[in-house]
């Protein structure tokens, strides 16, 4: 056994590492450097990418990797479909490992991750276990500075523990998650009708099952966040537009984090009203005051914590367009839903 380890390294079983990816050239290798660097024995890990037909030199990147480090199982295959969930069930449907770790090509988890993910499931302490996220920019200046801290706000992302961190515990989601091979068996595999959202309706049905949730603060990887406004706006915009579509199967799972939907809409109609009330104009402007003191008073303390005075503006402006990309695409997916039936 290897010194303070806490996997059995003559005995480790297989893990299958799946990665969903599309045009990741930037941060492929950078997930890919820090799977070769886990403590968890590298004859016990496959790496199994399912690759949405990148146009931008990912694959390149992986078969660069694959040359220069041969001692490590790296397989690619297709996903035509080019959605994650559709990603997650190909590179599923080629893994042969007992345990499954799911990663993000945004990331680079700690060295210990797979071990401590292996660790928590052979002790029993969850069905689906996983940590938090330390979000760092996903490029440079100040919009990337301010959405990265945007990400792991309470304004920004409610109580989601995973971004905020906290004891271990049960939880409603994890980011990823590590289970065993018996667990697609049992409760089925990823939704490819959901293109968002997918692993909180995974962890949905684990729980519906019977099974546990499990966060533990131990288990850790850095995320990358998007680099700028405009891409953070259609992340957001998927996130919103297909949280509707999960929540209209499993209401009961709504969380207040999700009332940005809510919010927006008091914003329409208000401003609708406003045309004829005068007092709707000053409803709306109360309400729009209030929320810019808010994102405001926000920005300048975490400008003063951290010493970079970008983020006096540029946090409201991120924590704004999560917001309202999210809730517009919930209320058009409301919409679009009512419309279509």
């Amino acid at each position: 056994m290897k010194k303070n380890s806490l996997i059995d390294t003559e005995n480790a079983p297989l893990v299958s590492i799946i990665v969903p990816c599309y045009n990741e050239q930037a941060t492929i290798r950078v997930l890919l450097e820090a799977i070769y660097a886990q403590t968890y024995p590298r004859q016990a890990l496959e790496v199994v990418i399912a690759d949405g037909m990148s146009t931008d030199g990912t694959r390149e990147e992986i078969l660069a990797f694959v040359v220069s480090h041969p001692d490590l199982e790296v397989r690619v295959v297709d996903n035509p479909a080019s959605s994650i969930p559709s990603g997650l069930n190909f590179a599923l449907d080629a893994s042969k490992g007992t345990y499954i770790v799911r990663l993000d090509a945004h990331s680079k988890p700690y060295p210990d991750y797979v071990e401590r993910c292996v660790s928590d499931l052979e002790a029993s302490l969850g069905d689906n276990v996983g940590g938090v996220w330390e979000i760092q920019p996903g490029g440079v200046g100040w919009q990337a500075r301010s959405i990265a801290v945007a990400a792991s706000h309470p304004l920004g992302v409610g109580d989601a523990r995973y971004r905020l961190g906290g004891a271990a515990q049960p939880v409603d989601t994890v980011p990823f998650g590590a289970y065993t091979q018996d667990l697609i068996e049992r409760i089925g595999a990823y939704d490819e009708t959901l293109h968002s959202n997918e692993d909180y309706e995974f962890n949905v049905r684990v729980r519906e099952s019977g099974g546990v949730v499990w966060m533990d603060p131990a288990i850790r990887t850095i995320y990358f966040a998007r680099r700028s406004l405009g891409a953070l706006a259609r992340q957001y915009w998927r996130y919103g537009y297909w949280k509707f579509r999960m929540l209209r199967r499993y209401p009961d799972t709504f969380r207040w984090r999700q009332l940005a939907g809510v919010f927006v809409l008091s914003f329409i109609i208000l401003g609708l009203l406003a045309i004829w009330s005068p007092f709707a104009r000053w409803l709306l402007f109360l309400e729009l005051a209030l929320y810019v003191l808010v994102l405001l008073i926000a920005g300048v303390q975490r400008a003063y914590q951290e010493k970079d005075l970008a983020l006096s503006f540029g946090l409201p402006l991120a924590i704004a367009t999560m917001h309202f990309s999210w809730g517009t695409a919930f209320l058009w997916s409301l919409i679009s839903s009512v419309i279509g039936k």
